[in-house]
Formats: C-alpha cells, structure tokens, sequence
C-alpha cells in the first residue's frame, strides 16, 4: 500500500468533515476534540475552521495547522 493521503475533503457541519482517501475509504469525522494546541486554538472559530485546503496529502488551514493524514485514516477507521 502506498503512503495514505486524503483525496477529497468536504465541509459538512459543526467541526465535522468528509474526507475521502486514496485507497477508497470515505468518512465523516468530527475533529472538535482534536483541537487543542497553540497551532489549532484558532480552528475552534467555525469560520476558520472552515477554511480549510486540500494539499498533496491532507486538508491545512491558512495558519499552517494541518492533520498527519494517517491521524485522519485511524479516526475514519474507528466509524
């Protein structure tokens, strides 16, 4: 299996995302628990948090937070 990385990343609600990965898996996950840390503190505003991008291997925000798509992966997994 290649390195996993997110493909596809879709605002639904709340600080919940659907993130679509390249081996296929498709997932809604809540990340409001995982915000915590200087880097995350201004994600916890709704509006920012959702501002996020889609880079060559995961979603990141415009202060340079991002998630280690494999963090992603175990997350969607668990569902």
């Amino acid at each position: 299996m290649d390195l996993i990385k997110v493909t596809n990343a879709i605002y639904i609600d709340d600080y919940k995302i659907e993130i679509t990965f390249n081996d296929g898996l498709k997932n809604i996950i809540d990340l409001k628990n995982q915000l915590w840390g200087e880097v995350f503190e201004p994600l916890k505003n709704l509006t920012f948090f959702r501002n996020f991008s889609l880079n060559p291997f995961t979603i990141e925000w415009e202060n340079g937070a991002d998630f280690a798509p494999e963090f992603l992966y175990e997350i969607a997994k668990k569902k």
